[in-house]
């Protein structure tokens, strides 16, 4: 605030200064106009020939005078001197116009004076037309604007200072109101908002986006407390079961069947190992966008090689009519019908199911019912898609839970073994790939018997594409 009043008083001045020196040169031309105006009359009747005497002038602030080359006055009004010249012949130009400066008491003019100098006459006989002319008028001009400005000045600035000062403070009150919220949610643990004014500008708008920004943070940080907890929770059980086999096998001495304990410390150890890399690749995927269209996948190759891991029966593929290529990373894919095919055999009873076939997002919402189609990129019109089917005859998941199974270390029975059931994170995982790679999944009742169906949609990649 202070240096914009700083800067407000100096270009006050600098102005002020300027129509100053504006006002003076202005008035100043208009005294040489009308002199030299006048100078021209007189030089016209002394090459005619014609000079009266004494010389008529308007005004009591003029005063004219006709010399020679010898500086003898040959005409001059009737106030001026008839015996001494205004200016010394030795300052004059014969054959020039001149503008000079002379003291006032040579004129015998309220100073200072102005003269002007035209040439007149004939050549054989020259003339010289002296017309003087009081600059008081001038000088009571100039400062009667300099005695304005000196007062109005201060109180100008004074009063722009004022307005300055409430404007500012009017538009910055908005601002300290959010500066005093951001250090009271600094200060305290948990969510918090800024207070957004009333005003539809842009304070408001960026109160509005810095909501919006905690808000995100805020669900970030819970999601991150959340996440931490349930790894911390998954983690420390397959620790203490480590331990807890270490400490029986020193207590038992001798008598400790080490061939079990080293099974039961192994498959832990696997578990935990399992458990570590899902986390990590969580984390990875929080942290890295989408990359999509890194590679045409085909599909029907791809589920020939996830099911040949498993024995046939339980699990059983049917093929497609024809390659059908997508596009996405390969390991991601695999790692998504690999999660997929775990949990439909941990849970089928007899058989598991892998299909795939070319469709459109039309066909696949009939299909499937109400697919949902929220944060994985598909758009709401009709395109080509792969639908990829993963169908076991086991219990199913009631529709209620369908939704919530996505959500990460969330298990649904909490009766059987740990080591069977795993920690929660498969389909977290799976979904994650399956968005980055633009698809959609859904959770549906298998049709025609007990059990459940997976709806894996992917976008599709014309076969000629994949050939290149």
């Amino acid at each position: 605030m202070a240096i914009g009043v700083v800067g407000l008083t100096i270009g006050l001045a600098v102005g002020g200064v300027v129509l100053l020196g504006a006002l003076g040169f202005v008035l100043q031309r208009t005294v040489d106009t009308e002199a030299f105006r006048t100078a021209d009359a007189v030089a016209l009747l002394a090459a005619e020939d014609a000079l009266p005497d004494p010389l008529p002038v308007a005004g009591g602030q003029v005063r004219v005078q006709v010399v020679d080359g010898q500086g003898r006055i040959r005409a001059a009004s009737i106030d001026a001197d008839r015996l001494v010249p205004m200016v010394r012949p030795e300052r004059l130009d014969r054959d020039g116009r001149q503008r000079l400066e002379v003291p006032a008491e040579r004129v015998g003019l309220v100073g200072p004076v102005r003269v002007v100098a035209v040439p007149a006459g004939t050549a054989a006989d020259p003339l010289t037309v002296l017309v003087a002319r009081s600059m008081a008028d001038v000088r009571h001009s100039t400062h009667v604007v300099r005695t304005i400005l000196l007062v109005a000045f201060p109180l100008l600035v004074a009063v722009l200072a004022g307005v300055a000062w409430r404007v500012v403070g009017a538009t910055l009150r908005p601002v300290e109101a959010l500066r005093r919220g951001a250090e009271e949610i600094t200060g305290r643990a948990g969510a918090g908002r800024l207070p957004v004014p009333a005003s539809a500008d842009e304070i408001h708008r960026l109160a509005v986006t810095l909501n919006g920004m905690l808000g995100r943070l805020e669900s970030a940080r819970v999601r991150q407390r959340a996440f931490v907890s349930d790894a911390a929770h998954e983690l420390r059980s397959p620790l203490t079961n480590i331990r807890t086999e270490l400490e029986v096998a020193q207590h038992l001495a001798d008598r400790t069947d080490w061939t079990a304990v080293t099974a039961n410390l192994l498959a832990d150890t696997e578990r935990l190992s399992r458990l570590v890399d899902d986390l990590l690749l969580l984390a990875r995927l929080d942290e890295t966008p989408p990359t999509r269209g890194t590679g045409p996948v085909e599909l029907g190759a791809l589920l020939t090689e996830v099911a040949a891991r498993y024995p046939s029966p339980p699990v059983r593929v049917t093929p497609p009519t024809g390659p059908l290529w997508t596009i996405g990373t390969v390991e991601e894919l695999r790692r998504v019908l690999a999660n997929l095919v775990d949990n439909a055999v941990r849970h089928a009873h007899g058989s598991v199911v892998l299909a795939a076939e070319a469709t459109s997002l039309g066909e696949a919402m009939s299909l499937t019912g109400a697919m949902s189609t929220a944060g994985a990129g598909l758009g709401p019109g009709v395109g080509a898609y792969h639908l990829v089917t993963v169908t076991d005859d086991g219990p199913g998941i009631a529709v209620a839970d369908r939704e919530r199974v996505f959500d990460r270390f969330t298990r649904l029975d909490d009766g059987r073994a740990r080591d069977d059931g795993g920690a929660g994170l498969g389909l977290a995982i799976v979904r994650e790939l399956v968005r980055r790679a633009g698809g959609s999944i859904t959770l549906t009742d298998a049709p025609e018997q007990r059990g459940l169906r997976v709806c894996l949609l992917l976008p599709a990649l014309p076969a000629e594409d994949g050939h290149r």
